[in-house]
């Protein structure tokens, strides 16, 4: 089954970057999150590409002016100029460290890592090759992720089941699959936690079609054989051989991703057991005359020699004449042409004129179609038109299918090459004609054509028609070409004695299920698209003329002692068996005295009948198995919807007719990966990104060679490698599996297109960072320390501690919720701002002052256990997202009396503590919050380093209170950062400070910051006008946008939330400017 991680986007919506970082990031969260992208990395990362000598030594003189002038500052700070020779070499040494060897993990593998001391000089910083190594093999000998249950049955919480969507045993994962395993598994790691028995279970398809043709071609460019040369056996057993090398490959990947598998139950869908559920499925539905042999129109490759299902023929645009390159010819061939010519009337010297964009096909018309209302041709109805090239007369006939204003309003009609005049031709019991021998050459029925390529005839038949007279012109016709997606060779519609599946009897049950929600199909809009499909369904063509996959059971019927060899289009000539020995019995028992042979058909079924029973043939059906009875049906399935008839339908009919049972409960459809530019990621493009390179960097120059090796075209080649060199000048920098998981579901909105770009990838890797120092920090805080036994209180709580305890509380609420109704952006967010604004950006800051003298003992200790519980809590509710570094430092933390738990992909998740809720302490808090962060934005803004000068005055008696107790201003101080020596808070009724710019705090104060003699009036007075204006723009085309009629109706909840910030911003910079403005104005009146 073709996995396609690459799917498109929502029927219905332009396509194109619909989505960028994930949505609903404070301002402060995303400037963080992208200005990390563009910091330096500290550890390992990406090679980038050698500088030149002239570069470097350019470098080092940059380095040497850079250490002087450090070293200046230095000396002017400390007064000394002996502490100022010591700056520069501290400068170098930090350098030096930085430029590490080569990691080499000491861990053997499946043993528990031996954790090295954070001081160790690759673990002083985040280093993700350092933190991810190791761990899989640990966690796989384990055996933490097979299903666990309790007597023979799922643990009292349920279970959650999800078989991965198998992925080609043909090559490399990309993005897309990244994008599936990281949303799978998620969920699967969050069920886990929860109790829940769970399996993610591995395997892959064997992919008939796309492995035998990339088989061939490699024994073509390196043995110059084919693979008649060494018959099917051997055949088989080198492709077997090269699908183990690529499964391999494919499981290295996703557990490099983290994916918590149980590969003890790993699958193959050409499996011993895999292949039984196949054979059991084709000779039951034969005998219950659900498949039949028929003799019908099929998409045909021309150089592979096979039927295609619809999902391997691209459908190429044309706008009009255009020449194609199409494999064995050596000139282009031209398409997108519509050829008008003309027929005689048989005894008479009248004509009807046609016209065709495929000239060749008219070797094989055996009608002429009109409307029964087109006055023009009703005389002709009836007559026959006389065929030039072969003896021939095709009867003119009325069909409502023709279109009156369309070309001439004559059709011929080709039943035998075109899926439209074959239905025609079955209305009226045409004659139905084949022109083409399997290899695209014409057959004995075109005359003297035979033996011609097919699209050689394109031209000779039209220069035979002009030599008649017959030809009348040419003209551009916009037109679709259809292409096999393996071997670019143009489809031809062609009759085939084939296997078919009738499937209208299937479909209906399989459309009753999710109209009554016991399926349930995500995002809703995708439901709309599965009725359609399934109510306008037809029957399935089932035969591949291939070598490689599932024989067909089938066995013709030959008799001794008859003329020819039968009609193989005679459904009543073929018997199925599950054995020949089965298929010998009931052959004897249908033709009872005669004498016969049996012949099994050549053919291989479609890939998508193997895929289509994946969920319970990878659970031991047909056999009556533990996991058939207990974890069966499975509960998820994630995959791209432009498979959702192809897999997903067929999944659910064969489930519903063969066990009783739908196969699974939820199906969630995920969006198309784009590049940064909103383009589709594609091989000619050179944006196409394989997710090992994300996660552990990769230079240009490795880029540019991939591409080289992939048989591009030159012109396409060069546009690659320019795409490249601008989007990945210094090469991608090793980012992490986390990192890029954490991103890909952030990506994950459920709405259009995903935007993927690599910097914000690499700002998770700075948020990594960010988890990893604050868990160093925690761990360096707590020193000798006992965490309580269970996640409670301890009675005396600051107001920090009561705060940042509710935090937790309910993002975990949150957090379980957005899961739970599959938001996976919003997810996140959720646990990106508990762990990064509310933890390590305020809790943790707040908790210095604490630890670094003004608290006492009790104090302390109160906050050691409110620290404990913080960071324990985001590292188990961040684990599903980023598994590597949570087991990493989660490891690290000391155990809770009572805790046995080996790892924490087996810890239990956050929930919703009701005991640590306090709205007070969080509105309390909050404006301690929001006048720190005024304080530290009015700083930034005006470039204000040191001894700050600040004032803070609430708006009423109740924020004055509050900010005038106790513990407040301690808390504003370490909150506030060390550039501000001066807070002041000032009552409501004083006096505005002068000569300060102004920051309002929401509703509540307006902070002050004391710049006179700091800044240049002059300038700051004309950068605040110009910034005030663009502040008014931003506001004026934000209500634009919101004030639409639809807005409210068609923007998802995410959508509409960052669009309400941009205007909340601006709002408040128009307002603070304004204030600035004013004191500015008032400075320049005084000076």
């Amino acid at each position: 089954m073709a996995f396609n991680g690459a799917s498109h986007n929502v029927a219905g919506e332009k396509t194109g970057p619909a989505t960028g970082p994930p949505p609903s990031l404070s301002n402060e969260a995303k400037a963080a999150l992208l200005g990390n992208a563009d910091a330096e990395t500290t550890g390992q990362s990406a090679p980038t590409k050698p500088k030149t000598e002239k570069e470097l030594e350019k470098e080092r003189k940059k380095a040497e002016k850079d250490a002087k002038f450090k070293a200046k500052k230095a000396a002017q700070a400390a007064g000394s100029s002996k502490e100022a020779a010591k700056a520069a070499p501290k400068e170098k040494k930090k350098k030096e460290e930085e430029a590490l060897p080569e990691y080499v993990e000491e861990t053997e593998p499946g043993e528990k890592k031996v954790l090295k001391s954070l001081d160790d000089p690759y673990h002083k910083a985040y280093i993700p090759k350092v933190v991810e190594s190791a761990w899989s093999e640990w966690w796989e000998k384990e055996g933490f992720f097979q299903p666990e249950l309790v007597d023979g049955k799922v643990k009292p919480a349920g279970s959650f089941v999800m078989p991965i969507p198998p992925p080609n045993v043909t090559g490399k994962l990309h993005c897309g699959h990244a994008l599936a395993t990281a949303l799978q598994d998620l969920l699967v790691r969050w069920y886990r936690m929860r109790g829940f028995t769970t399996l993610y279970l591995p395997g892959c398809d064997h992919a008939g079609i796309s492995t035998q043709s990339v088989v061939e071609n490699m024994l073509w460019r390196t043995q110059q054989k084919r693979r008649t040369d060494f018959g099917r056996t051997k055949f088989l057993e080198i492709t077997m051989d090269w699908k183990n090398e690529y499964q391999a490959n494919i499981n290295r990947v996703l557990k490099r991703m983290g994916g918590s598998f149980d590969w003890t139950r790993q699958a193959f869908t050409m499996d011993a057991n895999l292949s039984a559920a196949v054979t059991e499925t084709f000779v039951r539905m034969h005998e219950e005359g659900l498949i039949y042999r028929s003799n019908r129109l099929v998409n045909w490759c021309c150089k592979l020699n096979t039927a295609l299902s619809n999902l391997e023929v691209d459908n190429k645009e044309l706008t009009g004449r255009t020449l194609l390159d199409v494999p064995g010819y050596e000139r282009k061939v031209e398409f997108g042409v519509l050829t008008h010519f003309k027929y005689q009337i048989d005894g008479t010297d009248e004509f009807i004129e046609v016209a065709t964009t495929r000239p060749e096909t008219m070797l094989g018309d055996t009608a002429i179609a009109v409307n029964p209302k087109d006055e023009r041709y009703k005389h002709l109805l009836g007559k026959k038109a006389k065929h030039p090239f072969v003896d021939r007369l095709m009867p003119i006939v009325a069909d409502d299918y023709v279109d009156l204003e369309f070309g001439t309003g004559a059709v011929k009609i080709t039943p035998a090459h075109d899926p439209n005049d074959f239905a025609i031709g079955t209305r009226h019991n045409l004659e139905f004609i084949n022109i083409f021998n399997d290899d695209g050459t014409m057959n004995k029925n075109t005359g003297n054509f035979a033996g011609q390529k097919r699209f050689d005839v394109r031209y000779t038949v039209v220069e035979e028609l002009t030599k008649l007279g017959l030809f009348v012109k040419k003209q551009d016709n916009p037109m679709k070409v259809p292409l096999c997606s393996k071997s670019k060779d143009v489809v031809e519609p062609l009759m085939k004695p084939q296997w078919w599946m009738k499937m209208k009897g299937l479909a209906e049950p399989a459309i009753k299920v999710v109209r009554e929600g016991k399926v349930a199909i995500s995002p809703p809009q995708m439901e709309k698209i599965y009725y359609h499909w399934m109510e306008n369904i037809n029957d399935w063509c089932l035969s591949r003329q291939l070598w490689w996959g599932h024989q067909i059971p089938a066995y013709f019927v030959k008799f001794e002692g008859e003329e020819g060899e039968g009609d193989r289009t005679d459904n009543e000539l073929w018997i199925t068996g599950r054995t020949e020995q089965e298929a010998l019995q009931k052959a004897e028992a249908k033709f009872k005295g005669k004498k016969f042979t049996l012949e099994r058909d050549e053919d291989v079924l479609d890939t998508w009948f193997s895929s289509g029973l994946w969920p319970f043939s990878t659970l031991g059906w047909p056999n009556k198995t533990l996991d058939m009875d207990t974890l069966f049906p499975t509960s998820f399935l994630e995959t791209g919807w432009d498979i959702l008839f192809f897999w997903v339908a067929r999944m659910i009919m064969f489930s519903l007719h063969l066990t009783g049972k739908i196969p699974f409960s939820e199906v969630y459809c995920h969006s198309l990966i784009r590049d940064s530019e909103g383009r589709k990621m594609s091989k000619s493009l050179g944006n196409v990104i394989d997710p090992v390179d994300i996660m552990e960097g990769v230079t240009l120059a490795v880029l540019n060679e991939k591409l080289r090796v992939g048989n591009l075209d030159p012109k396409e080649l060069k546009m690659a490698e320019k795409y490249q060199q601008k989007s990945f000048p210094q090469g991608i920098p090793e980012c992490g599996a986390d990192a890029l998981r954490m991103a890909l579901v952030g990506y994950t909105t459920g709405g259009g297109d995903i935007a993927f770009d690599v910097a914000v990838i690499h700002g998770y890797r700075r948020f990594c960072n960010k988890i990893y120092q604050a868990t160093k920090y925690v761990l360096g805080r707590l020193g000798e320390f006992t965490p309580r036994a269970t996640v409670t209180k301890g009675g005396k709580e600051s107001l920090p501690e009561k705060w940042i305890l509710h935090k937790f509380s309910i993002a975990s609420k949150q957090i379980n919720d957005r899961l739970e109704r599959r938001e996976f952006s919003n997810s996140t967010q959720i646990a990106y701002r508990y762990f990064y604004e509310f933890l390590c950006d305020t809790y943790i800051e707040n908790s210095k002052a604490i630890f670094d003298g003004e608290g006492n003992e009790e104090e302390k200790e109160s906050a050691k256990q409110t620290l404990y519980t913080a960071i324990e809590g985001g590292l188990l509710m961040i684990h599903p997202f980023m598994p590597f570094l949570t087991e990493e430092l989660w490891q690290r933390l000391p155990r809770r009396e009572g805790d046995t738990t080996k790892s924490i992909t087996i810890a239990s998740y956050p929930q919703y503590i009701k005991e640590f809720e306090d709205e007070n302490a969080e509105a309390e808090y909050e404006l301690l919050v929001g006048c720190s962060k005024a304080l530290r934005s009015i700083t930034a803004e005006y470039a204000i380093k040191d001894s700050a000068t600040t004032y803070i005055q609430p708006l009423d008696s109740t924020t004055h209170s509050a900010l005038t107790s106790p513990t407040s201003l301690p808390s504003l101080r370490s909150l506030a950062g060390k550039m501000v020596s001066s807070i002041t808070v000032l009552a409501p009724e004083d006096p505005a400070p002068t000569g300060c710019a102004v920051y309002t705090i929401g509703a509540q104060a307006t902070a002050y910051l004391d710049i006179k003699g700091r800044v240049d009036v002059e300038k700051e007075i004309k950068k605040a006008k110009e910034r005030m204006q663009k502040a008014g723009e931003v506001v004026e085309k934000q209500k634009k946008i919101m004030g639409a009629g639809d807005w409210e109706e068609k923007v998802s909840e995410a959508v509409k939330e960052t669009e309400r910030e941009k205007l909340r911003a601006a709002e408040v910079e128009r307002r603070n400017l304004e204030g600035s403005l004013s004191q500015f104005e008032r400075m320049k009146l005084d000076g």
